[in-house]
């Protein structure tokens, strides 16, 4: 007669997520990216002095997600925020979670100078090439060619300008500690992204500077595509133009 074995835990929800539904959109990969965000947290012992920053935007419904201390701030002003934050309170870990619309738009002076500043901050910055929230309008970091509500022909380079890789812009100042660029687009590359918001968790915590981690992730809503074919438009397509990979490391980073 066989033996039941007993059934072993092998995957849990991390502490540093609540246990509610979501309401983002199916094949959204802002679901897996606030999971890699959280098992980063429990593992780095954060939870319980963490403050993030959500403004406006997809990223807004954070502050339901995560089991910490989240603060809204207003569209684009995550950076501003979480300097006063981090400034009043540096025992306390500050990261911001932010849009491309939001942290490459409205929120470009703001992010600039934090960086240039190198605050103690962390921010992970999702780019889904439209804006997710608001009807998928064109963002900064819309692609050549790409349609959008607001460009219906593609977005024209010649009218509205090429899109801002905003990393490599970043890291011209002295500011920055860590800047990286990841994707979710695969397993392989999820585990990356982890890896590489950790490295931007412990820059903060080693009081190394500014830390800013880029995630290309997929939007099939507003892209029109189904959640299979926006993983594939997003690995055919975005990481074409932006290269995944460390843009900049401070000396003595693990």
């Amino acid at each position: 007669m066989l033996q039941q074995k007993e059934a072993k835990m092998v995957f849990t929800r991390p502490l540093s997520l609540t246990d509610v539904p979501t309401r983002y959109c199916p094949g959204c990969g802002h679901g897996i990216i606030h999971r890699l965000v959280a098992e980063c947290l429990d593992e780095l012992n954060l939870r319980e002095r963490t403050i993030a920053v959500t403004p406006i935007g997809c990223s807004i419904y954070a502050w339901d997600y995560f089991n910490v201390d989240v603060v809204e701030a207003a569209h684009g002003r995550a950076p501003a925020v979480a300097t006063g934050i981090k400034r009043t309170n540096p025992d306390k870990f500050v990261f911001c979670y932010q849009g491309d619309g939001d942290l490459a738009a409205i929120g470009t002076a703001e992010i600039v100078h934090a960086a240039a500043r190198g605050e103690r901050i962390s921010v992970v910055f999702v780019n889904n090439a439209t804006y997710g929230m608001t009807g998928g309008q064109m963002a900064p970091t819309t692609l050549p060619g790409q349609r959008t509500t607001s460009t219906q022909s593609g977005r024209d380079v010649t009218v509205a300008g090429n899109p801002l890789r905003v990393p490599e812009m970043l890291s011209a100042l002295d500011g920055p500690a860590y800047l990286t660029r990841m994707a979710v687009n695969n397993v392989a590359n999820v585990a990356k992204t982890k890896a590489a918001i950790k490295r931007a968790f412990r820059a903060q915590l080693e009081g190394l500077g500014f830390s800013l981690v880029e995630v290309l992730s997929p939007c099939p809503t507003d892209w029109g595509l189904k959640p299979v074919q926006a993983l594939a438009w997003l690995t055919e397509n975005m990481v074409k133009y932006y290269a995944l990979g460390d843009i900049k490391v401070a000396a003595g980073l693990k």
